[in-house]
């Protein structure tokens, strides 16, 4: 019987060792969000997917606004110098000009813009399957320029400004107490947006009276626009403002209506000819060409880290927001 106990209580005890023995079932473990999608996830300051540069391969082409040029070209600088080892190419042709390379020729990714496009222009894209989205970038305010040799002019209103951009031939005909001299007058050429802006806020989009003034010379070149004015105490001229900024030292330029072309001027609107900068491209080439979408997405990210220095005004927060959500938009279509 002892013998048969002790059996028995072997056998009890092998058993509880086989059952301490047999592993429990590991509860499931969280599932790991995908690098990728995790990656995905990492926002910039603007609200928008993060940007490496030396990430970025292929070509980007741009081509349109003069006034815009040196901001697009300061953002290309900053991308290539973060990393962007592929082919940016910039052309300064102006804004018109920009929209028949891009709605037109359908050969620029980008078209820089110093006025909003047209509705002939949407049609001319629309029909090469190129419906433009159209981003805010920034604000310019039209500088009014003289030589600082120049020592009559500090200030004009709007309607002086009409006259010496047209029907006046000598200062004096504008006003008595300036020289009876000729107005040489320098402008931007027909095909800049520039030039749009002047003749829309200063002349009602009448193109006539400037087109039929005197000693009127035209460019798209705003440098050339520069030495022109540079040459003469009795020059004028117009065009954007880091255009200004760039010969502060050797031009003068003017207020109109007393008020002074500053940030604050330019974000009230007091000062009259603050105009819009734009960048246009569509959802297609943002698609087929993720270089452009990631470029775009650089510029609206760090723009206004920049654009002071270039000679410019950021646009406001609203307008930015927008152009976000525009590019937004264009990457989930």
């Amino acid at each position: 019987m002892r013998k048969l106990l002790v059996v028995i209580l072997l056998l009890l005890m092998a058993m509880l060792a086989a059952c301490a023995t047999v592993p429990a079932t590991p509860a499931p473990e969280p599932a790991e969000e995908p690098a990728a999608e995790a990656e995905a996830m990492e926002m910039g300051p603007a609200g928008l997917p993060m940007v490496d540069p030396m990430a970025v391969t292929g070509e980007i082409i741009i081509a349109g606004s003069s006034t815009v040029y040196p901001l697009a070209e300061r953002m290309a600088e900053r991308f290539v110098d973060e990393g962007y080892d592929g082919s940016i190419s910039i052309s300064s042709i102006g804004s018109g000009a920009g929209f028949e390379r891009f709605c037109v020729a359908g050969e620029a990714d980008v078209s820089n813009a110093s006025r909003p496009i047209k509705d002939s222009e949407v049609e001319s894209c629309n029909a090469i399957e190129r419906a433009p989205i159209e981003l805010r970038v920034g604000t310019d305010a039209l500088a009014i320029v003289v030589s600082q040799e120049n020592d009559f002019l500090t200030d004009v209103s709007m309607e002086e400004l009409a006259q010496i951009f047209s029907t006046a031939t000598n200062w004096s005909d504008v006003n008595a107490d300036w020289p009876s001299e000729p107005i040489q007058r320098f402008s931007p050429g027909t095909d800049s947006g520039t030039f749009d802006y002047f003749v829309e806020e200063v002349f009602d989009k009448d193109l006539e009276p400037i087109l039929a003034s005197a000693e009127l010379q035209l460019s798209e070149d705003d440098n050339v626009l520069v030495q022109g004015v540079l040459g003469s105490s009795y020059a004028v001229g117009y065009f954007g403002y880091a255009y200004y900024q760039e010969n502060a030292d050797t031009l003068k330029v003017l207020s109109i209506n007393g008020v002074e072309a500053t940030a604050d001027n330019v974000d009230n609107t007091s000062y009259p000819l603050a105009r819009p900068l734009y960048m246009y491209s569509t959802a297609g080439i943002l698609h087929e060409k993720p270089q452009v979408a990631d470029f775009l997405n650089f510029v609206l990210t760090y723009v206004n880290e920049e654009i002071v220095d270039v000679g410019y005004f950021p646009a406001s927060a609203a307008d930015m927001q927008a152009a976000i959500d525009s590019w937004k938009m264009a990457m989930e279509q």
